[in-house]
């Protein structure tokens, strides 16, 4: 499967996320353009990526074009700032953040399976 990614690029955007995660969890993707290990956690992610449209929705993160989006992140969820960083938002709170090399999906797949049962 390929990653669906949406552009988060303004602060209010984070309302939508937070609302939709209600229905169906998001995941947030902070990516630093000029970091080789985000470069390399990008890539982690979409190489083995299994989850459908309608079970995870990915949203993506320019962090160096949209510094301010990323500030609201950290507050608006209450996570320390990282880069690379990964949110996993469900019910409109974060359940669960990685950054750097321990983003996996296979760690996404353990808590989106745990939040199901």
């Amino acid at each position: 499967m390929q990653v669906q990614w949406k552009s988060l690029t303004a602060v209010a955007d984070l309302d939508h996320v937070a609302k939709r995660s209600e229905e169906v969890p998001c995941l947030i993707f902070k990516h630093s353009t000029r970091c080789s290990i985000s470069s390399i956690a990008q890539f982690r992610l979409q190489d083995d990526w299994c989850f459908a449209s309608d079970e995870l929705e990915s949203y993506f993160l320019d962090l160096i074009a949209h510094r301010d989006v990323s500030a609201a992140i950290a507050e608006r969820f209450e996570v320390h700032h990282e880069s690379p960083q990964v949110l996993l938002i469900s019910g409109g709170a974060c359940i669960y953040d990685a950054s750097h090399l321990d983003i996996q999906v296979s760690e996404l797949k353990e808590v989106l399976d745990a939040v199901k049962h």
